[in-house]
């Protein structure tokens, strides 16, 4: 392999931005929408222009989207969207006193103590890539476990409105609203909330492209296709789409020992179901032939980009040695499908954009606000260089220093074990 001809090639691919746009103008691609089903389809023309794509459909528990209110006692209605995959409320809905929990902790929750029983209780939508971070669903299950009515997850930045986000199970009808609708919500002490959604088993489709090199191992490079309602999933992830495809372009033909796999994901946003159940339904030795797992997920939104290499510290190192100019941190963060790699053994790192920076243009993935005009091409081309660079070095691994990449990794299991659970089969 010549890695001036990947790199220069790389540079080159006018699709890349092109890509980029035309998968933001489908909208926010929820699984399961017309949205989604279209940009899969652009994305598997994409994606058979480099080689023999094959569809590997899996299930996952879907729900559809009915009717959503939240007023004041005044009539004011509050702006909301729904948790997806949130129960219905029964009848008309619930009338419900408010109680504002601030971030909305576990140690929060149990603080308030009796007082959270049979309220609406606003919990504060974090940032979510970040060392001191509390996931959403700890949140949730927290308030259902302190007796709460319903869960209003509040998105703190001014002028953008509402945030949606995964229910992750929680038995509770569940919302997200702005700053703005949590005062009002505040000031008025109660509310209506009425929500109505249907539950059922459903498909994604997973797009793969397999390239075998002259050995037996494979890098498999992924990014998940599917989003939220609101707004373009532009940053998440149509940029780590975009990105994908432009690599594949650019390696495959220079492909060496080492092998490539090439996947696009849907249902991430439904607890990384669809990656999750493609895994779980592999061969053992084909599991064991994957050397190492190159998630991309958000990679703009900050020119500042980190891997997170999921408890595997010998992977951190070789990472460390790629010449990337981008941070590391060997954590296990269970809000990618890299994860679902991570807990079948394989070596498995997320790249991601602004890890740390609350301030960036991360801040505004799962509300109205993540759409192109968030990112610029210059910042899409040097994301997806940096990706090359850690994707380049991957490959170009001796197969003992690729082996080596298991070594004293931490057991994923347990933490992916907390997501929503997968239908009973899968296709």
């Amino acid at each position: 392999m010549t890695r001036e001809v990947f790199f220069g090639a790389l540079n080159a691919d006018s699709a890349l931005w092109s890509d980029f746009d035309s998968i933001c103008a489908f909208g926010g691609r929820l699984q399961g929408t017309p949205s989604c089903d279209a940009a899969f389809d652009f994305v598997a023309a994409r994606m058979a222009a480099i080689g023999p794509v094959r569809d590997a459909p899996t299930r996952y528990n879907g729900w559809t989207f009915g009717d959503l209110r939240i007023t004041t006692p005044g009539g004011v209605e509050i702006p909301a969207m729904p948790l997806v995959g949130s129960v219905s409320t029964p009848g008309d809905g619930l009338e419900l006193e408010v109680l504002d929990l601030g971030r909305g902790t576990p140690e929060d929750v149990a603080a308030a103590g009796e007082a959270v029983r049979g309220k609406a209780v606003l919990l504060e939508h974090e940032y979510a890539f970040a060392t001191d971070t509390i996931h959403r669903r700890y949140k949730l299950r927290a308030a259902v476990e302190a007796g709460a009515a319903a869960v209003i997850m509040v998105q703190g930045i001014p002028g953008i409105g509402g945030v949606s986000g995964g229910a992750n199970g929680c038995p509770l009808p569940g919302f997200g609203i702005g700053i703005e609708g949590a005062q009002q919500l505040l000031h008025a002490g109660r509310g209506h909330f009425f929500l109505r959604g249907q539950h059922h088993v459903a498909t994604t489709r997973n797009l793969i492209l397999d390239f075998p090199g002259r050995g037996a191992g494979r890098v498999v490079l992924t990014a998940h296709l599917d989003g939220h309602a609101p707004g373009e999933s532009a940053i998440d992830n149509a940029s780590g789409v975009a990105g994908l495809l432009a690599l594949a372009r650019a390696i495959v033909p220079l492909l060496g020992e080492c092998g490539l796999m090439v996947c696009v994901f849907g249902a991430e946003e439904w607890s990384l179901s669809g990656s999750r159940a493609w895994l779980g339904g592999l061969p053992p030795a084909e599991i064991a032939a994957m050397t190492v797992n190159l998630n991309l997920d958000s990679i703009v939104g900050s020119p500042r980009l980190t891997a997170l290499t999921s408890g595997f510290p010998v992977l951190a190192e070789e990472i460390g040695r790629s010449g990337a100019p981008l941070a590391i941190r060997d954590v296990l963060m269970v809000n990618s499908d890299h994860a679902n790699f991570a807990a079948k053994g394989v070596p498995a790192l997320r790249l991601i954009a602004g890890f740390n920076e609350p301030d960036c243009a991360v801040s505004r993935l799962l509300t109205a606000a993540d759409t192109r005009v968030l990112v610029s091409e210059p910042e899409l081309l040097g994301g997806t260089g940096i990706a090359g660079e850690v994707l380049w070095h991957l490959l170009s691994l001796p197969a003992a220093a690729a082996a080596d990449l298991r070594r004293d990794a931490a057991d994923a299991g347990p933490l992916v074990s907390l997501l929503a659970p997968l239908p009973s089969s899968s296709m």
